[in-house]
C-alpha cells in the first residue's frame, strides 16, 4: 500500500515512517505542507494519508477539504495525526473528509488499529 506522510516536522515524518515500515509499509511518500501534499496525490497516487493539522502554506484541515472537491482522491483514506485533541477540531477533521483521527504522541500499535479500521490491515 502507498502511503503519503503530510507533516511540517522531518522528525515526526521519519518516525511515522520507520513506524509503517516496522508494520510492512514501505511505500511511503513525504509532504511538508497541504500544498505539497496536493502534489505528491497526483503524482503517486496513494491508498492512504496520514496528516498532521498545523503546518504551513496550508494546513492539514485544509488539505483534506482541498483532496474532497476532486473526485478521483475520493478513494484515499485520510487519517489526522495530530496534537489537536478538541472534539470541536475532530469534529471539523471529520466532517470536512477525514476518516480518522489519531492522537500524538502515536504509537505504531494506534497505527496499526486505525489502519484495522479503515479496512486497510
Amino acid at each position: 500500500m502507498r502511503i503519503l506522510i503530510v507533516d511540517d516536522s522531518r522528525s515526526t515524518r521519519l518516525i511515522l515512517k520507520r513506524m509503517l515500515a516496522e508494520l510492512g509499509h514501505t511505500e511511503v511518500v513525504e509532504a511538508g505542507h497541504g500544498g505539497e501534499a496536493l502534489e505528491r496525490l497526483a503524482e503517486d497516487s496513494p491508498e492512504l494519508a496520514l496528516v498532521d493539522w498545523n503546518m504551513p502554506v496550508m494546513n492539514g484541515l485544509e488539505f483534506v477539504q482541498a483532496m474532497r472537491e476532486v473526485r478521483k482522491y475520493d478513494r484515499v483514506k485520510v487519517m489526522m495525526v495530530t496534537s489537536e485533541s478538541s472534539p470541536r477540531l475532530i469534529y471539523e477533521a471529520l466532517k470536512a473528509g477525514a476518516d480518522e483521527y489519531a492522537m500524538k504522541p502515536i504509537t505504531s500499535e494506534v497505527i496499526e488499529d486505525k489502519l484495522q479500521l479503515l479496512g486497510l490491515a
